[in-house]
Parts: C-alpha cells; sequence; structure tokens
C-alpha cells in the first residue's frame, strides 16, 4: 500500500498540472459514471493529501477522494509542458512504487490515448491525463464530508502541525496495543505504512511488542520526529530511504568512506542505494542486523509482516 510521502508527492503532482484546469472527467469502466458526472467540466481548484487519504477541490465546492488500498494506483501522461515540480519528468504511475518515464512526452499531444484496463476515474486537462485503477476508495464528496473524512484520522507527520507531536503522544501512550500495530492504525497516525512502521521503531530502537502505554511520553515524542524526518526525506526522493551511506555499497566500499576519501558519490535517486541497502530491517528476515549482527525476525501484525531486530529492539 503507498505510504503518506506517496500520496503527498501525488497531491503536488495533481497541483501542479491540474491546479486551475477545467477538466473532463469520466469513468471509462462505469463504476464511478455518477460521481465523474458531479465533476465533469468543472475547474480543479487545489489538491491535498492527509495521510493515505488524497482529496482533489474543485470549484463547485465538490471534492474527489481517493485511497488508493492495497492495488491502486494512477498513470499519467501528456505533453512535454505535463510535469510538476515534485517529480523528475511526470509519473507514469504512482501506487506501492513510483515509476517515471523521461523524456517520452509527446509535443504533439492531441488529447488522452484510449483508456486502457478497468480505469475507474480519468481527469483530462489541456496537456494530459491521468486515470485512476484499483482504488480501494474513489468517491465524490461535498466539502462537508471530507472533514468529516479527516476528523478520523491521526495527526499527519507531513504536515506536522503545532500540537500534532503531543496529539500522537497521546494517542499512542492511552492504548495497551502493540506500537507496531499502532503505528499502522490510521486514527493513531496518518501515513504511516509497513516500511516506514518497521524502520523507525528500529531507527529508535523501540520493541514493536511494546504495549503503547509503556512507551515513555519522551520516547513518543522522538518516535514522532523521526517519523516527520524520514517522510519529508521520502517525499523528496520518491523513495523510502532510511539507512545513511555507511551502509550503501559503492565502488567496493561504502558511499561513506568513498565521500571520506574525496571520491565523487551518486546522489540520493531512484536507483541509489540499492535496495538492498536502504533499509534497516524491512524485508531483510533472516539477514544479519546491520548494528549488532543477530538476525532479523518476522512475524505478522495488524494484518502485515513485521521486521525487527530481537537484540536492538529488546524491552
Amino acid at each position: 500500500m503507498p505510504e503518506g510521502h506517496s500520496v503527498r508527492r501525488l497531491a503536488r503532482q495533481f497541483g501542479d498540472v491540474f491546479t486551475g484546469e477545467q477538466l473532463a472527467v469520466s469513468s471509462p469502466q462505469g463504476r464511478f459514471a455518477a460521481g465523474a458526472a458531479l465533476l465533469d467540466g468543472h475547474t480543479m481548484a487545489s489538491a491535498e493529501a492527509h495521510g493515505k487519504h488524497l482529496f482533489l477541490h474543485f470549484d463547485n465546492a465538490l471534492v474527489l477522494h481517493v485511497h488508493l488500498g492495497l492495488y491502486g494506483a494512477w498513470s499519467f501522461g501528456g505533453d512535454s509542458t505535463f510535469s510538476g515540480s515534485s517529480s523528475i519528468g511526470a509519473p507514469r504511475r504512482v501506487g506501492e512504487k513510483e515509476a517515471f518515464a523521461e523524456g517520452d512526452a509527446d509535443a504533439s499531444y492531441a488529447g488522452p490515448p484510449p483508456p486502457v484496463g478497468a480505469v475507474r476515474v480519468r481527469l483530462a486537462g489541456r496537456h494530459g491525463w491521468a486515470d485512476l485503477r484499483g482504488a480501494t476508495t474513489c468517491e465524490t464528496i461535498t466539502a462537508a464530508e471530507a472533514d468529516a473524512v479527516l476528523a478520523r484520522l491521526g495527526p499527519d507527520p507531513l504536515r506536522n502541525l503545532r500540537g500534532d507531536a503531543g496529539r500522537f503522544a497521546r494517542n499512542l501512550r492511552s492504548r495497551k496495543t502493540p506500537v507496531a500495530a499502532l503505528l499502522m492504525d490510521q486514527k493513531v497516525i496518518a501515513g504511516v505504512g509497513n516500511v516506514y512502521r518497521a524502520e523507525v521503531l528500529f531507527r529508535r530502537r523501540l520493541d514493536p511488542w511494546l504495549p503503547g502505554t509503556d512507551v515513555p511520553e519522551p520516547a513518543a515524542r522522538n518516535l514522532w520526529r523521526d517519523v516527520v524526518s524520514v517522510m519529508g526525506d521520502g517525499v523528496a526522493d520518491g523513495r523510502i530511504i532510511t539507512t545513511p551511506p555507511k551502509y550503501w555499497k559503492f565502488g567496493g566500499s561504502t558511499a561513506a568512506k568513498a565521500a571520506k576519501a574525496g571520491l565523487e558519490v551518486p546522489a540520493r535517486s531512484g536507483s541509489f542505494p540499492a535496495g538492498e541497502d536502504a533499509h534497516y530491517v524491512y524485508k531483510r528476515q533472516g539477514l544479519p542486523c546491520r548494528v549488532c549482527r543477530t538476525l532479523v525476525l518476522t512475524a505478522e501484525l495488524a494484518g502485515r509482516n513485521l521486521y525487527w531486530c530481537p537484540f536492538c529492539q529488546r524491552e
């Protein structure tokens, strides 16, 4: 499931390419025909994200509300002007992972191509289009209904508003549920998914099975600050990187050693560091912990696989 940084990038992308545009809104699949008709021909006023929820606001006071769920993804296409400042070229697909196509924009764009697959909703403007497939939620709602959705969600680390750290700490410390499960509860904190859950718990050396009520207030606030930091990096990088350069393989050594030796090291990107170097524990079950060499463990919790180091994260 896409985590909060991907949805924030999506909101920026929509804002960059569609804000102020009158859009043709349709449902090629047909399942969203009634909702699309309410938005068709109207101008998109703004785009915002909160956690894993995307809200596209239109000038008729209606909102397109999308939650991608496990299988949803947006695809984009258009002419050479159809790219946003939030990405390196327009993302051609944004879901669990982002895929980019550079230099393939068609300068002679004459409209979107025929839809491929089960396109729930298509948004089309003068310079490009966006297609949604497989989303858990795709609905046209009022502004008041959008506010009601937001009221049910916990604080979003990518907003990090005044008081959010305290609100998160109270949410976390008021429940006896394991902290790893609480991080996946969108009413406690909005936007954290399976990768961030595993990684921030390791970075803070927290036992994933520790009840929320046993997490000290300072530890809860430090956890919030770390989530804010790594998710902010995720927005900038377009991927989740939680390890420092000393763990990134480069030129037969590591990026940190190469930089210290005065060598030119590539910037963080979609391909650097390599995927196997980007995380501390996520999907590293059976491999030695990067810090203590104890084997990383896995177990199912809150419907997803959890990864942790039993030594570094002991209670």
